[in-house]
C-alpha cells in the first residue's frame, strides 16, 4: 500500500467548468484528496474517512486488538481502509458487489478484507450487513459508521464549506449536490447558509438507480441516515441515473478541446492540477457530479439561477472509479 500523507487531505482544487448554463459553475475536484495515490487518489469521502478515524483515535477506541469495520458503496471504504492501514490498524470493508472496480481497487491497495453483499438485496442490506457483524461481536470490531457519525458532516463544515467560501473570494451564492449520507450538504450548509448561500439538494427519485453514493432518502421504506438534516436545505429535488450520465457526457464534450480554468489549485501546483484533472485525456467525473449539473441545468432553465450567481457543485470523485459503467467505459482503459 502507498503511504497516506494526511497533510494530502482537504484544501482541493476549485475549477470553472463549462456547464451550458448562464450562471458561473466551479467545481471542486474532491479527488485530489491523496491525489498522490493510485486510481485517482481519493475522493470527497477521504475527509470524513479521516475525520471519523481521528475522532475514534481521540476516544481511545482504536485499540491494537480490534478491527475497523465500514459498510461502504466504495469511497469511503477506500478512505477507511487507507486512513486506517496507515494509523496501523486492520480493516474490513462491506460492500455490496457491483461497487465500481475502480473503487474495490483502492480498497484492495490498501489491503484491506473485503467482504461483498449481493447488491440485488437493496442499498441497505451491505448496511444491515456490518451493522450485524459488530452487534454479534461488538469487542471485535470498531465502527465508525458514516451514516450516524457526526464527525461527516461536522468535517465538511469545518474544511469544506469555508475553503469555497475562501475559494471564491465570498461570491459563491449557491451550493448543489446530491445527499448520500447527506454529510457533505449538511456540514457546507452549516458552514454556508448562514452566509446567505443557498443550498440545493438532489436525491434520485427511487430506490432503483445507479448513481454511486447516493441514496433515495424519502419513502416509507427509505432508511435515513442520521446525518442527513432535512432542514438544512433550502430546497431538495429528484435527479435520475439518465440525466445524471447525460451531464458527465455533456461535460466531457464541452472539455474535449478546451482547458479547465483553475480558480484555485489549493495545495497543489497548478501543473499538478491540470495533469490530473483528465482521464486519458478526457475530463471524466463521477455519476453524482453530473447529477449535480443536471439540477444545475434545470435551475437556470427554470429562472431560479442567474446571471449573476456563482454556483458551486462538488466532484466527487473521478470517472476512472467506473470503467464497468457507462457512460466511462469508452473512456477509461
Amino acid at each position: 500500500m502507498a503511504d497516506v500523507d494526511p497533510s494530502e487531505v482537504g484544501r482541493t482544487p476549485l475549477v470553472e467548468v463549462d456547464a451550458g448554463v448562464v450562471p458561473t459553475v466551479y467545481g471542486k475536484a474532491e479527488w485530489f484528496n491523496l491525489a498522490t495515490l493510485p486510481h485517482g487518489g481519493g475522493s470527497v469521502k477521504t475527509r470524513i474517512g479521516k475525520a471519523m478515524l481521528d475522532a475514534a483515535a481521540a476516544r481511545g477506541d482504536l485499540t491494537s486488538d480490534r478491527t475497523i469495520i465500514e459498510a461502504s458503496s466504495g469511497n469511503t471504504g477506500a478512505a477507511v481502509a487507507r486512513v486506517g492501514a496507515a494509523m496501523g490498524h486492520d480493516v474490513e470493508i462491506v460492500l455490496p458487489d457491483n461497487a465500481g472496480r475502480g473503487k474495490v481497487a483502492a480498497i484492495r491497495d490498501a489491503g484491506a478484507q473485503l467482504r461483498f453483499v449481493d447488491a440485488d438485496e437493496g442499498y441497505d442490506a451491505f448496511v444491515a450487513d456490518c451493522r450485524r457483524l459488530v452487534d454479534d461481536q461488538p469487542d471485535e470490531y470498531v465502527y465508525p459508521n458514516q451514516y450516524e457519525n457526526p464527525a461527516n458532516p461536522a468535517v465538511h463544515a469545518g474544511t469544506t464549506g469555508p475553503e469555497i467560501w475562501t475559494q471564491t473570494d465570498g461570491e459563491v451564492t449557491e451550493f448543489v449536490a446530491g445527499a448520500g449520507t447527506g454529510g457533505t450538504l449538511v456540514g457546507v450548509s452549516h458552514a454556508l447558509r448562514p452566509r446567505g448561500v443557498r443550498v440545493h439538494g438532489y436525491e434520485p427519485p427511487e430506490s432503483d438507480h445507479d448513481i454511486a453514493g447516493l441514496k433515495h432518502v424519502h419513502g416509507p421504506e427509505a432508511f435515513v441516515p442520521g446525518t442527513y438534516e432535512p432542514d438544512a436545505l433550502d430546497a431538495r429535488e429528484y435527479v435520475a441515473t439518465d440525466a445524471a450520465y447525460e451531464y458527465v457526457r455533456r461535460l466531457r464534450r464541452r472539455h474535449e478541446d478546451t482547458e479547465i480554468p483553475i480558480r484555485d489549485a489549493g495545495q497543489w501546483s497548478r501543473e499538478f492540477v491540470r495533469s490530473e484533472l483528465r482521464v486519458n485525456g478526457e475530463f471524466l467525473v463521477g455519476p453524482s457530479a453530473g447529477g449535480a449539473l443536471a439540477l444545475v441545468d434545470r435551475l437556470a432553465t427554470r429562472g431560479t439561477l442567474g446571471a449573476g450567481d456563482v454556483v458551486v457543485v462538488p466532484l466527487p470523485d473521478r470517472g476512472d472509479r467506473y470503467p464497468d459503467r457507462a457512460p466511462y467505459a469508452d473512456y477509461v482503459e
